[in-house]
C-alpha cells in the first residue's frame, strides 16, 4: 500500500487502526436487511458500498471541493476505513442470505480471524475461529489482493481519475469484478464441475470443449502463458482445508480435468493450464460457502488493491480523466431525414427485437377498468 513492507511494529498498528473501523453505521446494516434475501451476493456488495459512501459526506470531493483528497490525511482514513469495514459488510451479507442477524466485530482477533468469527460465531463472544482455516484465509486473500492491470481495477483508476469519491470508485470496480469472466471465474468452475459430476465423463467434456460446444473455465490467463504461480500455492493449502473439513468429490474430478488438460496436445499447445480459479472455488466450497458467494472472497482483499491504485493515481502529477479513444467504423456520411419521411421497417422487432411479455402482464391486461 504504502511503497514497502512493514515493520511488526508498524504492521501491529496497522491492523489494529483497521480493525478499529470495522463496525458498520446502522443505516448501511438497514440496506442489506432490506435486500431480498435470494440477492446476488455481489449485487449486495455493491450497493453496501455506494450506501457506505453517503454515510462518510467528509470524504466526497463533489461535497467537499475537487481538492479533497490532496491531503493525505482524507486519503488515509478512507484506506482504513474501508479495509475495515468491507469483511463487517461480507460478513453482514453472509448472515443476511443466511437468514440471520448481523454479528458485531471482534477487534482483538486478527484480520482473517475476525471475518471468520462474523461468519460462524453466532454473536457469541466465546468463539474462536480455527487458526490454521484463518491462516488458509490470509493466504488466499493475500494471492487476492492485487493482480496489476486488470478489468476491476483499471475500472477503479478509471472513474477516480473523473474525481468521484473513493466509494463510488470501489463500487463501480466491484462491478466489474462481479463479471463472470473476471471475479466470477471461480463461480463458474464450481459450476462447470459440477456438471461434469464424475471422472469418467472429464474425457467428454474435454471432447466437447475442443468442439466449441461446451467452455472449460479455471483455465488460461492473459498473463500467465503457463502454470499460474498463484494456483500453485493454492492446489497445496487445499489438503490442509480437507483434513480439517473434510474432502469433497469434487476435488477429485477438478484433478482428473487437470491431469487430462495437461497432458493433451490441444491444450498444451494453447498454454491453457489452471489458474488462480480453478482451484480458490473448490476450496472456497470446501470451507462451506455457497458458490455465489465465492465473488464476494475475491472481492474483499482486492480492495486493498483498489486503494492502492486509487492511492497511486492520486500522488502521479501525469494523471489526468481517462479517455479512451474510439474509432468509428459505422457509416461515414448520414445526413438527417424529418420523422415524416423516414421509411418504416416491416415490424418493430427488426429494431428492437421482441420484448417477453410475463404471465402477471398477460394477466393484467385481460382485466378491465370500469
Amino acid at each position: 500500500m504504502y511503497g514497502n513492507l512493514p515493520s511488526k511494529e508498524e504492521f501491529s498498528r496497522w491492523e489494529s487502526t483497521i480493525l478499529q473501523h470495522s463496525a458498520l453505521p446502522e443505516g448501511v446494516l438497514s440496506v442489506i436487511a432490506a435486500l431480498p434475501h435470494d440477492v446476488h451476493p455481489m449485487s449486495a456488495l455493491i450497493t453496501s458500498l455506494n450506501a457506505l459512501g453517503s454515510f462518510h459526506p467528509d470524504a466526497n470531493p463533489a461535497l467537499q471541493g475537487q481538492d479533497l483528497y490532496k491531503s493525505q490525511a482524507v486519503r488515509d482514513k478512507q484506506i482504513v476505513r474501508i479495509l475495515g469495514k468491507v469483511p463487517s459488510i461480507a460478513a453482514a451479507i453472509y448472515s443476511h442470505l443466511s437468514g440471520r442477524r448481523p454479528v458485531t466485530p471482534a477487534n482483538h482477533l486478527s484480520y482473517s480471524e475476525n471475518f471468520l468469527y462474523m461468519l460462524d460465531s453466532m454473536g457469541n463472544r466465546s468463539y474462536r475461529p480455527n487458526k490454521q482455516l484463518a491462516r488458509v484465509l490470509d493466504i488466499l486473500f493475500i494471492l487476492h489482493a492485487e493482480h496489476e492491470m486488470n478489468c476491476s481495477t483499471s475500472a477503479a483508476r478509471h472513474l477516480a481519475s473523473g474525481g468521484v469519491d473513493v466509494y463510488s470508485a470501489l463500487a463501480g470496480a466491484t462491478g466489474a469484478l462481479y463479471g463472470p469472466l473476471h471475479g466470477g471465474a471461480n463461480e463458474a468452475v464450481l459450476k462447470m464441475l459440477s456438471e461434469i459430476g464424475s471422472m469418467d465423463r472429464v474425457p467428454e467434456f474435454l471432447e466437447a470443449v475442443k468442439n466449441r460446444k461446451r467452455k472449460m473455465s479455471g483455465f488460461g490467463h492473459r498473463v500467465y502463458k503457463n502454470y499460474d504461480p498463484r494456483a500453485k500455492v493454492i492446489k497445496k493449502i487445499a489438503d490442509e482445508v480437507f483434513a480439517i473439513v473434510g474432502n469433497d468429490p469434487i476435488i477429485k474430478v477438478a484433478a482428473a480435468l487437470e491431469a487430462a488438460a495437461l497432458s493433451d496436445e490441444y491444450f498444451i499447445k494453447r498454454k491453457l493450464y489452471p489458474n488462480v480459479d480453478f482451484y480458490s472455488g473448490i476450496i472456497y466450497r470446501a470451507l462451506g460457502f455457497p458458490a455465489e458467494y465465492f465473488t464476494v472472497l475475491f472481492a474483499l482483499p482486492r480492495m486493498a488493491g483498489y486503494l492502492a491504485h486509487w492511492r497511486e493515481s492520486l500522488d502521479d502529477p501525469d494523471t489526468k480523466i481517462m479517455r479512451p479513444q474510439q474509432w468509428y467504423t459505422g457509416v461515414w456520411l448520414r445526413h438527417y431525414v424529418p420523422v415524416t419521411e423516414r421509411s418504416a421497417p416491416s415490424s418493430i422487432e427488426e429494431i428492437f427485437g421482441e420484448v417477453a411479455i410475463s404471465n402477471a402482464s398477460r394477466r393484467r391486461r385481460a382485466g378491465i377498468f370500469t
